[in-house]
């Protein structure tokens, strides 16, 4: 019996510990020939985007510009940038562990 629940412990302890938010961060290089304006970053297939998190900054043509993401359970992000003339672009199912932005007019949505 003892055993058992030793067991039953340590396996919720696991996975309390795997489920812990952690910080990650990405790197946005702006190609686009326009400034960015806007940032929204959202949890991998969340339903909605959350707010700007540019605030007041904007990202010159030619600039890149390190965003902190804290708090999440997962480096999945979906990341949307506007631009200057309301152009958007969104790239879906971003893991910001292994991958950098480099945004031109390509990636135009």
């Amino acid at each position: 019996m003892r055993i058992r629940y030793w067991t039953i412990f340590l396996a919720a302890m696991l996975f309390a510990m795997s489920a812990q938010a952690s910080d990650y961060y990405v790197d946005i290089t702006n190609k686009t020939g326009f400034t960015i304006f806007y940032l929204h970053v959202s949890p991998g297939h969340a339903k909605s985007w959350q707010e700007d998190v540019l605030g007041n900054d904007v990202i010159l043509d030619g600039d890149s510009m390190r965003v902190t993401l804290t708090g999440y359970n997962s480096p999945i992000f979906d990341i949307r940038l506007v631009d200057e003339d309301n152009d958007s672009y969104t790239f879906w199912n971003v893991d910001v562990s292994r991958q950098d932005l480099v945004v031109t007019l390509d990636d135009i949505d």
